[in-house]
């Protein structure tokens, strides 16, 4: 009968170890079904599921394998696998699939139990655990850093949108954000990015500026709550508040570049994606002035926003052309992809309003960043513990990769 057994070998780790084991198991004509390493402060765990051909004796090779083992200073441990185990093994490459992402500035034993609670309150299996953040140990004692776990789980869920709703629920409660994704084709394929820049990319409004400036400032605080209480639509709400700027000299307008400080992390995130050839794009109910500034800075394909103007150096009080509100960026994103022929899928939107909603349901994965309750409750992802490069670990960029590029 043809012999099935599961290898374990665990202990010291250090160059060599797999090829010493393999080349035993090679000897033996042995057939490897599947296999699994980690090393974690510098301990190994290797496991591999074998097979024997029909009449090979497998006392030979346990002999010499727990020889070599002890050799090396491992331990080993030898499972035979039935046809039944085997074949419920390979029923389950079939299963779904799903990412669960934990970040935070760290992570706590209490965090990785209770996710990891839900995840099998919902049928799922977790088969693999990764740490994409640098060394947790460390991140626990530097408050700007950050920690990310990502697990991968299998199985059927009983009901993924409720296993969402729990992980929502987690995450208003412990200072940490959890992303679930479905494991897919697309999830380290992403090509294009699409950013808000309000609050998102920047740490501000920039309309909210001009208005302290102009000394309308309370007049524009109460247009634009009637506009959230629905009382007032969007783009008339803002030409209102655009109308308040009347007067302010176009040199006082571009002192808001240097004023208003970048979002944390917005320079690591577009070297970063410009380094792996991401297209990205700014689509913006703000102001172009303020747009163009971050294109040139950070080499962003396009822009679009809202074009204050100017006569005679001062601000008329109006906008020139079509005024960018939530329905226009998500048909923005849509020509975008179109003209560089990417798949919404493949889109990643990140916002942190209610007319980024469009979009972020849009795109294949839409992110609330640093947003308010409804948006959080709305879009698929939410990141409000990390700054913007926190993104990078949702497509599986991890801090090593990074150390060995030309960006560490």
């Amino acid at each position: 009968m043809t012999e099935r057994i599961l290898l374990h070998f665990s202990g010291p780790d250090h160059a060599g170890l797999t090829s010493e084991l393999t080349r035993i198991l090679a000897e033996a004509h042995a057939c490897v079904l599947d296999i699994g390493q980690a090393v974690m402060h510098e301990t190994l765990a290797l496991g591999l599921l074998i097979e024997l051909p029909n009449g090979n004796d497998f006392a030979p090779l346990k002999q010499a394998l727990t020889e070599k083992a002890h050799a090396l200073g491992l331990h080993v441990r030898f499972s035979p696998i039935s046809r039944q185990a085997l074949d419920h093994w390979l029923a389950a490459q079939g299963k779904d699939r799903f990412l669960i992402t934990v970040l935070g500035r760290a992570i706590s034993a209490e965090a990785l139990s209770r996710v990891s609670g839900i995840i099998a309150a919902h049928g799922l299996n977790i088969d693999r655990i990764e740490r994409l953040s640098g060394r947790l140990s460390l991140a626990a004692h530097m408050p700007d850093s950050n920690a990310c776990v990502e697990m991968n789980a299998s199985g059927a869920a009983r009901d993924a949108s409720a296993m969402r709703a729990k992980f929502v629920a987690l995450a208003q409660e412990l200072p940490i954000d959890i992303a679930f994704q479905r494991e897919s084709l697309f999830r380290r394929n992403r090509r294009l990015f699409a950013f808000d820049m309000d609050s998102t990319l920047i740490q501000g409004e920039v309309i909210d500026e001009l208005a302290k400036m102009a000394g309308v400032a309370d007049k524009v605080v109460k247009i634009t709550e009637s506009a959230m209480r629905g009382e007032i639509e969007f783009q008339e709400s803002f030409r209102r508040r655009v109308a308040l700027l009347k007067g302010l000299p176009e040199p006082r307008v571009c002192e808001l570049i240097e004023r208003i400080p970048l979002a944390e992390g917005a320079e690591r995130l577009f070297a970063t994606l410009r380094t792996l050839g991401y297209k990205t794009t700014i689509l913006s109910g703000g102001f172009t002035f303020f747009a163009r500034h971050l294109q040139q800075r950070f080499g962003i394909d396009y822009v679009h926003a809202n074009e204050l103007e100017f006569a005679n150096g001062l601000v008329t009080g109006e906008v020139t052309g079509q005024i960018v509100d939530g329905a226009r960026k998500a048909a923005l994103l849509k020509e975008i992809a179109e003209k560089e022929r990417i798949s919404l899928e493949q889109v990643v939107a990140v916002g942190d309003g209610a007319n980024d909603l469009p979009m972020l349901n849009l795109a294949g994965m839409g992110i609330a960043f640093r947003a308010k309750p409804l948006v959080r409750q709305s879009a698929d992802h939410s990141l409000t513990q990390l700054g913007l490069d926190g993104l990078l670990y949702l497509i599986g960029v991890r801090d090593r990769d990074l150390a060995a590029s030309p960006l560490g």
